[in-house]
């Protein structure tokens, strides 16, 4: 049987590098993608990992990095994980704030949407079944502070994004889903950690601990395998209880 290819972006930290070590347990062959962060020597030494450096807020990177490998040889899933959450007060000035929103976007919503647009292309191309897993956010449900509103809608665009592609492409047997985290123990949550400590960022939730990375790791792994075709589509809320759906 022929090992199975995921790809996946933002692999050298985070949720990202959890998911990537999961994968290659399950089995999978993976390509992962990096732009400022070292990937860790035990995933870089794996013989069915390797990485490729982009900068997603830049489309000739993505496009020299990753298009032909889309459209000539599509990978059996890919997990469009890759964002970053930047403030921007509306108080800045117009220059300022559109800065952060069309960084964000361009990171967050454009890249990923395009590596989805080359993926399908690649995958009609070549007669195969495809499964793309965006990771979005509790935010594109339930808002956020408004110097995060970039943030939240850029994720909410992603999930609106995904749920386009499962209606006209599943039945192609391409299938979409959306993963909505909330508060994940990463380094991206660090500074709102130290800022209001476990007990606050849980204070509405149903439980008093912030989901771990393996949790959401252990759903993409899930749903990378392909058992739940009739979900394509579907939104999976991971939020410790934070926000109910």
């Amino acid at each position: 049987m022929a090992i199975k290819k995921a790809l996946v972006t933002g692999s050298s930290r985070g949720i990202g590098l959890v998911i990537c070590s999961q994968l290659l347990q399950k089995g999978f062959s993976v390509l992962g993608t990096k732009n400022r962060s070292d990937v860790p020597d035990k995933l870089l030494n794996h013989q069915h990992f390797s990485i490729v450096e982009t900068d997603l807020s830049d489309l000739e990177s993505i496009t020299s990095a990753l298009k032909l490998y889309l459209i000539e040889d599509p990978p059996d899933v890919i997990i469009n994980n890759a964002g970053i959450f930047l403030e921007g007060d509306i108080e800045l000035s117009d220059e300022e704030w559109l800065s952060v929103w069309n960084k964000t976007m361009q990171v967050n919503l454009t890249s990923s949407s395009l590596l989805s647009k080359w993926y399908i292309n690649g995958c009609i191309q070549n007669g195969k079944e495809g499964l793309i897993i965006n990771i979005a956010s509790r935010a594109a449900y339930r808002g956020d502070f408004q110097q995060y509103a970039a943030y939240a809608a850029s994720k909410g665009g992603m999930a609106a994004f995904t749920k386009s592609i499962a209606r006209d492409f599943s039945r192609k047997g391409i299938l979409a889903y959306t993963i909505a985290p909330g508060f994940i123990k990463t380094e991206m949550a660090e500074d709102a950690i130290q800022q209001f400590g476990e007990e606050g960022l849980t204070k509405n939730a149903a439980f008093d601990e912030i989901t771990s990375p393996e949790e959401v790791a252990n759903l993409v792994t899930w749903l990378a395998g392909g058992e739940v075709k009739h979900m394509s589509g579907s939104t999976f809320h991971i939020n410790g209880g934070s926000y109910m759906v």
